[in-house]
């Protein structure tokens, strides 16, 4: 566990936190700018960032991105029912409850040893109504009943990379049963060039929703880096205007496509079924996602 240490009357430091879990090396590492802040990493790659005191700090270009879609999935301070696909740290499950309380949410995350860890050393507010359970994310989502959910949020990834049952128009179909009317899906994407991977993920939720928005880097758009792309999804009209002025207004500005430029983007790509899907591509050696 953390330990805090007084050291010549100076204030207490925490410590890093190291313990193995399912999906490799876990380290709980404290942010020195934010007293109660940490940034989770596995097998040294950055995954989540949590600050305890402020729990609606975002600090991850992609959980920024995120952040935005909760803001703008209802009116502010609705509460919802969200569902994230991947648990982590539990950054954006604690960004709802802060930002939209009595909102009721689901986390599905399969790595037992690494819920146990984040629990113990970032607990949830007991207050919130977050329910983790484990298991595998499709197999979870399929226990949810039709039209619960407000928001889905999928954020999974097992090492560097999303799994391939994650990826196709078969767990879309899902993702649409359990979201209700005007609901929205998210999913944080990691590709490189040639973003074949990218492509195909577009080409496949467009096979489901008809309104679609991407938000990325635009050196990772232009294919230049491995990188993080937010896909939003819906059956109804985007809040596009604001989620493009919110993505530009970011510490590091992010560009959204939609409309004719996202399906020229997507440049005849075709949609991702079980029988052929992969999981996305590990990134290069040098990239952890942002």
């Amino acid at each position: 566990m953390a330990r805090n240490r007084q050291r010549g009357g100076r204030a207490a430091v925490a410590e890093t936190v190291s313990e193995a879990v399912d999906g490799g090396v876990a380290e709980l590492v404290p942010d020195r700018e934010r007293p109660r802040a940490w940034t989770l990493l596995i097998d040294g790659a950055p995954q989540s960032h949590v600050d305890l005191d402020d729990p609606a700090h975002l600090d991850f270009a992609y959980q920024r991105r995120l952040g935005h879609v909760v803001d703008l999935a209802a009116p502010p301070g609705r509460p919802l029912h969200a569902v994230h696909l991947g648990g982590g740290a539990f950054t954006l499950a604690r960004y709802v409850a802060a930002t939209r309380p009595r909102s009721t949410q689901q986390v599905v995350e399969i790595d037992a040893p690494l819920v146990r860890l984040v629990r113990r050393v970032l607990p949830l507010d007991p207050a919130a109504r977050i329910r983790v359970r484990g298991g595998d994310a499709r197999a979870g989502l399929a226990k949810l009943p039709d039209g619960w959910a407000d928001l889905v949020i999928a954020d999974v990834f097992s090492g560097a990379r999303t799994p391939a049952h994650l990826t196709s128009t078969e767990f879309l179909t899902e993702v649409r049963r359990v979201l209700g009317p005007g609901g929205h899906y998210a999913a944080n994407l990691a590709d490189g060039p040639p973003l074949a991977h990218l492509r195909g993920q577009i080409a496949t939720a467009a096979a489901l929703f008809p309104e679609l928005a991407l938000a990325a880097d635009p050196v990772v758009l232009r294919g230049r880096r491995f990188g993080n792309a937010v896909l939003v999804a819906s059956d109804a009209p985007l809040p596009v205007a604001e989620f493009t002025r919110r993505v530009a207004g970011d510490p590091h500005p992010g560009r959204v496509e939609h409309g004719r430029a996202l399906a020229d983007f997507t440049g005849g790509a075709a949609p991702v079924t079980d029988a052929a899907a992969k999981a996305s591509p590990e990134p290069p050696p040098s990239v952890f996602r942002d």
